[in-house]
């Protein structure tokens, strides 16, 4: 659950400000990837924990509202559900999680889903949300069921090299890549330096960078997408909206680059409106606003 607050400046260490604008919204980056991959037309199915709370019951009825299917989700009778704290400022955000229920899924409950609802060639899409170690086995197992397996690697840290090995597709903003690469990408050349550092890792990436758009080398071929310009008021959930609406279009067999376009478009739509799900649009209302534009 997403416990949002806006303020002028950041507090400084010891200091207490006044906020406004508080609100609270069922987020989540698993859950924000599922139902905008859900809103833009994937059959979506999520695997998780939540707590036996009013938050775990507000994040259920959230992902059923936006018909994301979910058999899946477990409830832990002894640990809450978890929440980011995000912290508004000037149109960007801060973010602190509490993971709560998030690490207690357990890898026999997972294997028993993934063994219920995958195909071979569906996509699986997974965060650092949960328990790392869970994580590794996760893209093993689904590796192992011939599916493509997408890596979001938020809260970001190091990876071992079976996650690398198990990927076939990585997705990361600069500060992502930064921390698992070395380079950070402020042009082409460190774009281009930092995806030659996954291609040795045995992995295809994309590269979000912010407002100058994105970068990818999977399937081979080396493409950058522009940014949508637009006016920004909340980028909660710019990375997670961009995320499911590329997995949306590589479920419909789409062509990488028609996907990364695509997605561009839903992230720019995302950060015009507040909130995470609830600002992510559905299909016609991206096309309905980008023909208005043009």
């Amino acid at each position: 659950m997403d416990l949002t607050i806006q303020c002028v400046d950041l507090p400084k260490n010891g200091e207490t400000i006044n906020g406004s604008d508080f609100f609270m919204n069922p987020g989540g980056k698993g859950g924000n990837q599922a139902v905008a991959a859900a809103k833009l037309g994937a059959e979506t199915h999520m695997i998780a924990n939540i707590g036996r709370d009013v938050f775990g019951e507000q994040l259920l009825n959230a992902l059923n509202s936006y018909k994301v299917h979910t058999e899946g989700v477990f409830c832990d009778e002894q640990v809450a559900s978890g929440v980011a704290m995000v912290i508004r400022s000037h149109g960007d955000n801060r973010i602190i999680l509490g993971n709560g229920a998030n690490h207690t899924l357990s890898e026999a409950a997972f294997v028993s889903m993934l063994n219920q609802l995958a195909q071979r060639n569906d996509i699986f899409l997974t965060q650092l949300e949960n328990d790392y170690s869970l994580v590794r086995s996760a893209v093993r197992h689904a590796k192992e069921k011939g599916m493509y397996t997408i890596l979001n690697p938020a809260p970001a840290r190091v990876l071992d090299s079976d996650v690398y090995e198990n990927l076939d597709l990585i997705v990361v903003n600069q500060s992502e890549c930064e921390l698992l690469t070395g380079i950070y990408p402020s042009d082409e050349d460190s774009c281009m330096e930092a995806m030659h550092s996954f291609e040795a890792k045995g992995v295809a990436a994309i590269i979000t960078l912010g407002t100058h758009g994105s970068m990818s080398n999977a399937f081979g071929r080396y493409l950058f997408v522009p940014a949508q310009r637009v006016e920004t008021v909340d980028t909660t959930g710019a990375g997670d909206s961009f995320i499911g609406a590329l997995c949306s279009c590589l479920s419909r067999d789409m062509d990488m680059k028609e996907a990364m376009e695509f997605a561009t478009r839903v992230a720019a739509l995302t950060v015009t409106r507040i909130g995470a799900q609830a600002s992510i649009p559905y299909k016609e209302e991206v096309e309905q606003y980008f023909k208005e534009e043009n």
